[in-house]
C-alpha cells in the first residue's frame, strides 16, 4: 500500500476527502505525521475512528525502524534501514558538542561510478521515495542538521528530494530553516531544478579542478564538467541565506600539488564559497594514497590565503565504515 509519508498538505487534504473526512482534517494528519511523528494510525487521537481505519485500508504510515546499528568509538552510530521494495540503505547520525547531524541516503546505491566511493560499488538499485528519504529523518528527535551526502546522487533523484526538501521546510511539516540542510551532488544538469526550486544549502563534489584528472575519478565530469557546474552556480546569489561548498578528498601526489591550488583558484575566483578538504578513507581503489595531515594543513592555509576559504573536515566513524564514502548497505537482515 502507498504511505501516507511524503505526501503535501494538499494530497493529505484530497486523501481525507477520499476517505470521507472534511477537508481540513488533511491538515491534522500532516501534524500527525511531521510534528507528532506517529507511527501508527491508532494514535491519530483526533481523526475518528472511522476514518482511522478508512485510511488504515488503503494507506500505510510510512515509518520503519532500522534493522541494524553499529557505534563507533567516536559516538558515530550508523543505521541501515530495510526499503518496501526490499532494498537496504544506510543513515549516518554525527553527534558533536551542541549539534547532531544526520547524513542520509537518497538512492539505494549510485549510478555515478567515483572510483573512490564504495557506494559504486553497488550498482544503481532504485530511488528512494520522498518517505524513505523522511523516515530516516524522522526516526531522530534531536537532529540539527541534515546532510543528503549518503547513498546516491541526490540530483539524480530530483522528484523525491525535492519533495521531501519542501516537507521539511514547510510551515505544515517540520518547518526546518533551510539553514539546517545541505544537499550534496557530483554535479550533473538537474542541479539547475535544485537551485530553483530550494533554498537549502549546496555542497559539490569536487576532488579535481582539472577536467581530464577529474573524468579519471569521476565520470560524471564527461556529462557535466566541473567549470559548466562552476558557470551554473555563479549565475545564482551566493551571498545570502544559502551557500555552496566544495567537498575536496586529498591525495597524495594526485590531487594536492601547487599546481592544483592554483587551478581551484581560479576556477572558483569570483563565486563565494567555501573549500571543505577531506581525508581519503580507502575503498575501492587503493592506488590513490592519502595526502598526509601536514600536507593538507599548508594546502588548507595556503588556499586561505589566497582568498579561498578552506577547512579540513574532522572525519568521523571510519572504524564502522560510515565515513566519507564508505556507505555500503551490502548487510541483509
Amino acid at each position: 500500500m502507498e504511505a501516507l509519508l511524503g505526501k503535501t498538505l494538499q494530497e493529505l487534504q484530497d486523501i481525507a476527502e477520499s476517505v470521507g473526512l472534511p477537508r481540513f482534517a488533511g491538515k491534522q494528519l500532516a501534524q500527525w505525521l511531521y510534528v507528532k511523528r506517529v507511527s501508527s494510525f491508532d494514535g491519530m487521537s483526533n481523526i475518528s475512528l472511522q476514518g482511522r481505519a478508512a485510511l488504515a485500508a488503503q494507506y500505510t504510515i510510512g515509518r520503519t525502524a532500522p534493522v541494524r546499528e553499529a557505534v563507533s568509538a567516536d559516538g558515530t552510530r550508523k543505521y541501515l534501514f530495510r526499503l518496501s521494495t526490499g532494498e537496504y540503505i544506510e543513515t549516518v547520525y554525527i553527534p558533536e558538542s551542541e549539534r547532531a547531524t544526520l547524513c542520509v541516503s537518497t538512492q539505494a546505491g549510485c549510478k555515478m561510478g567515483c572510483r573512490f566511493c564504495m557506494t559504486g560499488t553497488l550498482g544503481f538499485h532504485g530511488h528512494l521515495q520522498a518517505a524513505d528519504i523522511l523516515n530516516q529523518i524522522l526516526y531522530f528527535d534531536d537532529l540539527t542538521n541534515v546532510v543528503f551526502m549518503g547513498e546516491g546522487e541526490p540530483m539524480d533523484n530530483p522528484d523525491n528530494v525535492l519533495r521531501s526538501l519542501h516537507i521539511l521546510t514547510a510551515d505544515y511539516g517540520c518547518a526546518w530553516s533551510p539553514k539546517r540542510i545541505t544537499v550534496s551532488t557530483v554535479g550533473i544538469p538537474a542541479m539547475k531544478r535544485f537551485l530553483d526550486e530550494s533554498e537549502c544549502h549546496l555542497a559539490i563534489s569536487m576532488h579535481n579542478p582539472f577536467p581530464k584528472e577529474r573524468t579519471e575519478i569521476m565520470p560524471a565530469e564527461k556529462l557535466f564538467s566541473i567549470a559548466e557546474v562552476v558557470a551554473l552556480l555563479k549565475q545564482y546569489d551566493w551571498t545570502h541565506q544559502r551557500r555552496v561548498s566544495f567537498e575536496y578528498i586529498c591525495w597524495h601526489g594526485v590531487n594536492d600539488s601547487v599546481e592544483h591550488e592554483k587551478a581551484l583558484v581560479r576556477l572558483l575566483r569570483g563565486l563565494p564559497c567555501r573549500v571543505n578538504l577531506i581525508r581519503f578513507h580507502a575503498g575501492v581503489d587503493r592506488t590513490f594514497p592519502a595526502s598526509d595531515e601536514q600536507r593538507m594543513i599548508q594546502m588548507r592555509d595556503s588556499l586561505t590565503s589566497k582568498g579561498l576559504t578552506t577547512t579540513i573536515r574532522t572525519s568521523r566513524g571510519e572504524d564502522i565504515s560510515a565515513a566519507c564514502g564508505m556507505l555500503v548497505a551490502e548487510q541483509q537482515a
